[in-house]
């Protein structure tokens, strides 16, 4: 979901008292929009931009590689396509093994009987409640308390930080992780929207079965803005840190997610973008 990843120079800092306003009814309630975008955000395609810096243990960048993907939903599903490397246009040979890959995937999925596409559809709404689920644990993961305020963006926003809570018993599938975790919030005070969240790792992080961890001190950072008047989608992501991969393998990793052009599907099924939209308004 993914799953929900820091400079704050030059923003305005206004105190608050925390005695005014209950953090976690504020969370409570930012998390009961993110349902919503949720929803709405089926209804946009956009891009996104995978950076990936490899450092070595001066923390120098040793390697830096970069895919960029258009996402577009079709039907019930969405799909992605390669179309940039390292900054650059695909060649015409990448080109053609990019569409080709695209192709053969809507037309596996053109082909799926009405049984196998009820159990992948069976399967998806069940990794998306336990995603719900995830994110509803939250409120009883940490203890909040609030920070401030702060401009951001030309807006006002709450700061609110999380630590986690002593005997927290998580009940959803991973929610273990959540109390390996402390971070900071920062919540639009008009939408009670997420417009960034910065997160440290505060033990070491498993994941899977390939023994792959993130080590204690892992950084990452995930911003939202609000597209189109009506919904907020990710903007940014970054993360900064020491893995290993099995009993050997170690690494040192800087990475950035970015997602841009946000476009919105209309009944008639052709993709427009936001500008688009907002014409009538200034005619």
């Amino acid at each position: 979901m993914v799953y929900k990843f820091a400079a704050i120079c030059g923003l305005a800092f206004l105190p608050a008292s925390s005695a005014e306003v209950d953090p976690l009814a504020i969370i409570r309630r930012s998390l009961d929009r993110d349902t919503m975008n949720f929803r709405r955000g089926r209804e946009y395609t956009y891009q996104q931009q995978v950076v990936t810096r490899n450092l070595g243990p001066d923390g120098q960048v040793k390697k830096t590689e970069s895919s960029t993907y258009d996402f577009v939903t079709l039907g019930d599903e969405l799909y992605s396509k390669l179309i940039a490397k390292d900054g650059k246009p695909l060649t015409g040979k990448e080109a053609k093994d990019a569409e080709r890959k695209f192709e053969e995937t809507l037309r596996k999925r053109n082909q799926e009987s009405p049984a196998a596409r009820a159990k992948r559809l069976e399967r998806r709404r069940k990794e998306e409640e336990e995603g719900r689920r995830f994110l509803q644990e939250i409120p009883e993961a940490f203890t909040f308390e609030l920070l401030g305020e702060e401009v951001r963006d030309g807006s006002q926003v709450w700061v609110i930080a999380a630590e986690p809570r002593p005997g927290y018993r998580p009940k959803a599938k991973r929610a273990d992780l959540l109390k390996k975790f402390r971070g900071r919030i920062w919540i639009d005070k008009q939408e009670y929207q997420w417009v960034r969240v910065e997160a440290e790792t505060i033990d070491t992080v498993s994941f899977g079965l390939v023994l792959a961890r993130l080590g204690k001190g892992a950084a990452i950072t995930f911003e939202q803005k609000r597209v189109n008047d009506e919904i907020w989608l990710p903007s940014r992501a970054t993360a900064q840190l020491n893995a290993r991969v099995g009993l050997v393998k170690s690494f040192r990793i800087s990475s950035e997610v970015t997602w841009s052009g946000y476009r919105k599907f209309q009944s008639d099924s052709r993709i427009v973008s936001v500008e688009e939209l907002a014409e009538p308004a200034r005619k």
